[in-house]
């Protein structure tokens, strides 16, 4: 019996130091956040290990596991119309509130999820309450796009799909459908969805085939640029839950379809050094610390390598593609693009990313709305059901959904 209960504290004390994570003292809910990182920790881990087996890709099982937890079915709710489309070959999930009698055309959002073009997908219980919860609250329509995820298809597919899906929605006939207000939608996303949404928008801006463009854009947390892994954010939060420094590294690197050996080369920024003549023409467009207030660059110094690896840029061009790091545009593009809101969080190594591209987007005479929160951390806006319901995740949704009620 003596043997057991040393056993048992035994794993106890091993399964707090595998949960227990340094955290800052303004992050909200602490225990509550290292619990589901260590549970998002464990399932990497796991799904790794299949990978090494060669059992199958490690992103395959890590979402079989999230569909299997996680997806529901296209049902309606009692206020909202919940039904599933395909635009221009890209499936879609649209959120449709019910027509009121005095009304003839309502706004409508475009929504592309996050999860490191790798994750999710417009039907988990996240992603379906967040925009059931947005169509209800604006009275807007909602259309939740399903792009193809890696390692189906790498970059620039997402790209593509994200693009095929809202330039077809924005077709004035899909919008009369829809009763959608030509003049009144929005494009939007969270972490890498809002880095499809950017991009998207930039791409838009530039079409002079399209005739309806959105009226505003909203980032949540958005990732915009593979320039420089040690911006202070980066480095400030190297190893916050629940990205750390490394996991962002990898996503870009699937997203790309490159090869896990170059993520030491790109954590220490060789790919951008100073003899790489590819990305010198792009330095000045993100120099944090011209970008970036005092607060946010603190003590923190830059890491400019002097030599480099050029070949790494000639094998993966994509690092200073736009449509895949829109941080990085050019200000003609800039200016086209429409008011916007970026919604950053300080324990997040995307902050400075969100930051910086407000920015650009401010420089170049874009109305910008930059809604900075202390407390709050990576993808906590879709952490808003039991058992990951963060007040975070309440407080961050109510403030998106507040400005695009006053702007749309």
């Amino acid at each position: 019996m003596r043997a057991a209960w040393v056993l048992l504290t035994a794993l106890a004390a091993l399964a707090a130091y595998y949960v227990y994570v340094p955290l800052p003292g303004a992050v909200s809910e602490p225990w509550k956040l290292m619990l589901l990182d260590a549970t998002f920790r464990a399932a990497q881990q796991a799904c790794h290990l299949i990978h090494y087996l060669r059992l199958s890709h490690h992103l395959v099982v890590l979402n079989y596991l999230i569909g299997t937890f996680d997806k529901l079915k296209s049902v309606s709710s009692e206020h909202i119309n919940i039904t599933d489309a395909v635009f221009d070959g890209v499936e879609v999930r649209v959120f449709e509130p019910p027509a009121k009698q005095d009304e003839t055309l309502k706004r409508s959002v475009v929504y592309i999820h996050g999860g490191g073009w790798a994750l999710a997908s417009a039907r988990t219980s996240l992603y379906n309450n967040l925009c059931r919860i947005m169509a209800e609250s604006l009275n807007a329509v909602v259309v939740s796009v399903e792009y193809r995820l890696v390692p189906e298809v790498c970059f620039p597919e997402q790209f593509h799909d994200a693009l095929r899906a809202t330039k077809h929605f924005l077709h004035p006939d899909v919008l009369a459908e829809y009763s959608v207000d030509p003049s009144r939608v929005a494009i939007s996303g969270d972490s890498a969805g809002g880095n499809l949404a950017a991009a998207v928008c930039q791409q838009l801006s530039k079409d002079e085939h399209v005739t309806i463009r959105p009226k505003l854009q909203a980032l949540i947390y958005p990732v915009l640029q593979a320039f420089d892994f040690n911006t202070p954010s980066y480095q400030q939060n190297m190893n916050m839950p629940v990205l750390p420094r490394y996991v962002m590294i990898n996503y870009w690197i699937d997203y790309f379809n490159g090869n896990y050996d170059l993520a030491h080369s790109l954590l220490i920024n060789n790919h951008t050094a100073l003899d790489v003549s590819q990305a010198l023409s792009f330095r000045g467009r993100l120099n944090w610390t011209s970008l970036l207030p005092s607060s946010f660059r603190k003590n923190y110094k830059p890491v400019i390598q002097t030599t480099g690896k050029a070949e790494i840029v000639q094998k993966i061009p994509a690092l200073l593609d736009v449509r895949a790091v829109p941080l990085l545009a050019e200000n003609e593009t800039l200016q086209l693009q429409p008011k916007t809101y970026i919604l950053t969080c300080e324990n997040d190594v995307l902050r400075d990313d969100g930051v910086m591209y407000a920015k650009r987007l401010e420089n170049a005479g874009v109305a910008v709305t930059l809604d900075h929160f202390d407390d709050c951390f990576h993808g906590c806006m879709i952490f808003t059901i039991w058992p990951t319901d963060f007040s975070a995740g309440i407080q961050t949704r109510n403030s998106y959904i507040k400005w695009l009620d006053e702007n749309l």
